[in-house]
């Protein structure tokens, strides 16, 4: 490769591969367009598919919520009142009754059922959260999130996060917020806002992870000092497991060590933190390190068998982030919540703050309460993502609200699993044949969940030409070099893994958005740039 563009490359490494994506999908575009082949781009992943039953369950809930309406008043042009309590429940079921047969009207017949038998929730004040969350004519009160809204999604967390264990999830409040990226400022801004990681303090990111994680902790407001807990364990045969060796979990036994953050399972490796490795950091925190607060970002935990969350694991220490953008093909929607034990570390170590810090948060969120000092960490986050002087004007908006419930009570009704099972199969699916046309092995693997793949070329490049390759490559070209290769060259937009903090010469291909063929489309294309940069060695040997 000539100087020059070593040099490009270098300065494009330095991007988030998010922003390099970018560049890719040009070259992509442009080389589909000159060969007429296909342009694939498996960077982004924004699933190919959307969850349709519920989906049903809100637009015919919204009918008649605007029913509703019509009851307190109705002229012309187009205008009517606000739904109503009393009643609301026998009038919804009437509804139903008389529209049986409407796409969702099953579902919302199933909903119901579970949140009053099971949840034990009062009927009419179901139906009027529902009415008057859908056609969306007050401000979100509570501000953190709806009252029964809050019940039904603390049994989904219960569901998917802790892997039904009894009794997990009643202790939890929950915050809806615009999706995972949201959640995530709002955690890092309050962490700070409130004294509890500081300019220049120590905290750990489990890597690879996603990208923000590494990118967010550099900004000039932050500052801190980041420790890599490395995924580097790798079988006898030199395969990556994608796992955590105790030498690396080891390193949070440093008390300086204030917070943790993961993505569970991991992106871009896609694998669930193994058993193994939970019971570590368990032992650890327990242990060594009994104040580090944890955040984990578990949006990929629905993909996987029998999950559990450090939520479930470490509940006083662990922040929660749970986005349905994913499962549910609903990125466009902006839906999360955030999760925190009632009885948690954040409310301890507020209250020992020293004097000084103490004061300045009395003066922050003194427009709040007279007694701000009774403010708990996560109402503290709600009043932060909104300067904390529009707190009364906080909070998720009440239709993505319903919208989210209705995700939950789908899956919660979903008695056989049906659409968990489904979405599992097709994610593998498109795993097995990326692999098996790109010419690579793919071993069995119970924490493997597949949303995403990492593929090492320097593992697969010794295995397939020689550890003599591997060096001459690394001695002729950048890392990047591979992506931009396969994108001008085969219309394929993959995205470098080093971007994550993962292995240099490793590529992230996500097997969300497209179909089983194109991933063997891709895989081909895969084989077909390493197999050319293996004719160029052994010319180089001539």
């Amino acid at each position: 490769m000539n100087t020059t563009q070593r040099r490009k490359e270098l300065e494009l490494a330095k991007m988030s591969p998010f922003e390099i994506k970018n560049e890719l999908i040009k070259l992509a575009k442009k080389d589909a367009r000159k060969s007429t082949g296909q342009f694939l781009n498996a960077g982004r992943g924004n699933p190919d598919w959307v969850a349709t039953i519920p989906r049903q369950a809100f637009f015919l809930l919204g009918q008649w919520a605007l029913m509703e309406c019509n009851r307190t008043f109705s002229a012309e042009p187009g205008i009517a009142g606000m739904p109503e309590s009393d009643g609301a429940m026998d009038r919804l079921k009437h509804f139903l009754m008389v529209n049986s047969t409407q796409p969702g009207a099953m579902m919302l017949h199933d909903a119901i059922g579970y949140c009053t038998d099971t949840l034990g929730l009062d009927p009419d004040s179901l139906a009027y959260e529902w009415a008057e969350g859908i056609i969306g004519d007050e401000y979100p009160t509570p501000v953190r999130i709806l009252e029964n809204s809050e019940n039904i999604l603390r049994a989904y967390m219960a569901q998917e996060m802790g892997d039904n264990a009894p009794g997990f999830g009643r202790e939890y409040d929950l915050f809806a917020t615009e999706g995972g990226t949201a959640a995530m400022c709002y955690i890092f801004d309050s962490l700070q806002a409130n004294h509890l990681v500081n300019q220049h303090d120590k905290i750990a990111l489990m890597t690879p992870i996603f990208t923000p994680y590494l990118e967010i902790p550099g900004l000039d407001r932050y500052q801190f000092d980041v420790v890599n807990i490395k995924a580097s364990e790798m079988d006898e045969n030199g395969i990556h497991l994608w796992q955590y060796p105790d030498s690396e979990l080891d390193k949070l036994r440093d008390p300086a060590v204030k917070l943790l953050c993961l993505v569970n399972p991991s992106n871009p490796p896609s694998y669930k933190l193994a058993k193994r490795c939970t019971d570590r950091i368990v032992e650890i925190v327990k242990k060594d390190n009994p104040n580090l607060m944890i955040v984990t970002d578990d949006v990929y935990g629905t993909f996987a068998q029998n999950f559990r969350s450090l939520m479930y694991e470490l509940p006083a220490n662990t922040l929660c982030v749970y986005s349905f953008s994913k499962y549910f093909g609903a990125t466009g929607w902006r839906l999360a919540v955030i999760g925190l034990a009632k009885e948690n570390i954040y409310d301890k170590l507020l209250a020992e703050l020293p004097e000084i810090q103490q004061k300045d948060l009395f003066h922050r969120y003194r427009s709040i309460t007279p007694h701000p000092e009774t403010i708990s960490f996560i109402d503290r986050m709600v009043a932060d993502s909104r300067a904390v002087a529009l707190n009364h004007t906080a909070g998720l908006s009440t239709p993505q609200q319903i919208q989210m419930v209705m995700f939950a009570l789908f899956c919660l009704t979903d008695k056989d699993n049906m659409y968990k099972q489904t979405m599992q199969k097709m994610i593998h699916e498109r795993l097995d044949a990326l692999w098996k046309s790109a010419g690579f092995e793919l071993k069995p693997d119970k924490d493997r969940v597949g949303y995403y793949s990492e593929i090492d070329i320097m593992v697969w490049g010794k295995k397939l030409y020689g550890e003599d390759f591997c060096n001459w490559l690394k001695e002729n070209y950048e890392p990047l070099d591979i992506v931009l290769r396969l994108a001008k060259e085969t219309s394929v937009v993959l995205l470098n893994g080093s971007g994550f903090a993962g292995p240099d010469w490793s590529v992230r291909a996500s097997l969300a958005n497209l179909t089983e063929d194109d991933y063997v489309k891709i895989g081909k294309a895969l084989n077909q740039i390493l197999g050319a940069y293996h004719e160029e060695f052994l010319e180089s040997k001539k």
